[in-house]
């Protein structure tokens, strides 16, 4: 039987971003992340769902092994605000997720949603995007989408969107 040699040309990426998606230590919800899970599956990108009430270490060590395109913290319990300050002081500590696009949403206070001192807050504390509940879930597949699979970081010039902007994590 003859053999052929398969020449490749170019470089094939694969299709997609590698997206982790998890609650913090506090939050025991799940419907959140399996709503998420498969909104993002269906736009066609790999997830790796973590599960409720994830410690920080644990978050930090599973993200430093994935090597995400996106992390995406969400939060039903309405102490996202505190937990998201902690936690991403801990990604942004580590130099390989220093500049990983990672996002939070959800009911992040128990004093109601969308106020802009709280999202500027998590934004400035090193968020790309914060997605307060009642948003549109439009605003945060549009985020996904200005992602590119293996950069590991925002195209430049794109910047977060605007803190009002908000769908429930």
């Amino acid at each position: 039987m003859e053999q052929h040699a398969v020449e490749q040309h170019g470089k094939a990426e694969p299709a997609g971003l590698d997206v982790v998606v998890t609650t913090m230590a506090s939050d025991s919800h799940t419907w959140n992340l399996v709503f998420l899970q498969l909104l993002l599956e269906e736009l066609g990108h790999r997830v790796t769902n973590l599960g409720a009430c994830v410690p920080d270490e644990l978050l930090v060590a599973e993200c430093r092994r994935i090597e995400p395109d996106l992390i995406v913290l969400s939060s039903v319990n309405g102490h996202g605000f505190h937990d998201g300050l902690r936690v991403i002081a801990a990604l942004r500590a580590r130099p390989e997720l220093a500049r990983t696009p990672t996002v939070i949403g959800g009911k992040l206070g128990i004093d109601g949603s969308g106020t802009p001192a709280r999202q500027r807050t998590l934004l400035t504390a090193g968020f790309d995007g914060v997605f307060e509940e009642g948003g549109s879930v439009l605003e945060f597949q549009s985020f996904v989408g200005s992602l590119s699979a293996g950069s590991r970081a925002l195209p430049a010039g794109s910047g977060a969107l605007p803190a009002r902007s908000g769908v429930l994590l």
